[in-house]
């Protein structure tokens, strides 16, 4: 039996962004309805839904928050973004979520999907500083994260995004930062869409063992959307192949949930119980068999 084949149906997490039409209330509903266990949140629709409201959804219905998704965007070096991501730790420690996603940020002055026009736009283009204030913010929100019983979870994106939303690329680089906190405080996440393409990946996932904190599964598409951030697809319908990156997580020891996190046009267009229940069945396919 290959490690993919232990993998469990059950460890199934919708992301909510998934399905991003249903507020939080509906993505609970459709949870229950279709059988899933745990759910991947949002910041912004959990304060849309009310902090508590959400906490009580959740447990009334008898799901596990997989993560929170997002801390970070620590790169500005600011008080701003360091009280932001304390309320982030709160909010997570409010649902008891598995993990806090850190999308850390990209260079100060480049703002996501916004052109960058003419002149310098006070655009700041040291790299090699913008992480080192990523490794300056862990230092003071690491503590204050375990103290709450919270694990900050460090998402490197595909190496397209590094300017606008992670100066973290490689799993490896996440690591790195991660190594000199408690695993119980600082962990990494594994998602495919992400670190499919690195020729390092499999010996960083067994690097990473305890150290991951969630594993985030969706296609990568060819060719890839005009907007980038929605080339993720529906496994099956890309280029990655899930069971060698499955095998590999589960080997490292990761037993935790598995979300589906999806963001694409198309899929957010179509009816969201369809989409759901056309993501369990990929996930049983291609994650759980």
């Amino acid at each position: 039996m290959s490690a993919a084949s232990a993998v469990s149906a059950r460890r199934f997490s919708l992301n909510q962004w998934t399905t991003k039409r249903w507020s939080v209330a509906e993505a609970v509903d459709g949870c229950v309805r279709h059988g899933v266990e745990a759910i991947g949140l949002w910041r912004q629709d959990v304060a849309r839904q009310g902090l508590e409201e959400t906490a009580k959804l959740v447990r009334d219905a008898g799901l596990r928050v997989s993560s929170l998704c997002r801390g970070g965007f620590l790169t500005s070096g600011s008080a701003e973004s360091l009280d932001d991501n304390r309320r982030a730790i709160d909010e997570a420690a409010a649902l008891e979520a598995g993990c806090l996603v850190m999308v850390v940020g990209g260079l100060p002055g480049v703002v996501p999907d916004e052109p960058l026009g003419s002149g310098e736009r006070g655009i700041d283009r040291d790299l090699a500083g913008a992480r080192e204030r990523v490794a300056e913010a862990l230092a003071v929100l690491a503590p204050y994260a375990g103290e709450r019983g919270v694990r900050l979870a460090l998402e490197p994106l595909h190496p397209m995004y590094c300017a606008d939303r992670a100066v973290l690329s490689t799993l490896e680089q996440a690591l790195d930062l991660a190594e000199p906190h408690p695993s119980e405080q600082v962990g990494v996440v594994v998602d495919t869409f992400h670190v499919w393409w690195d020729p390092n990946v499999l010996a960083q996932i067994a690097r990473a063992g305890h150290r991951i904190a969630s594993y985030q599964v969706c296609d990568f598409l060819h060719p890839i959307p005009a907007n980038a951030l929605l080339g993720r697809g529906v496994m099956g319908d890309g280029v990655i192949d899930f069971t060698s990156l499955t095998e590999a997580v589960t080997a490292a020891g990761y037993t935790g949930d598995i979300e589906v996190e999806i963001f694409n046009a198309d899929v957010w267009a179509a009816d969201p119980d369809e989409v759901l229940a056309r993501i369990k069945a990929r996930f049983g396919e291609l994650i759980a068999r």
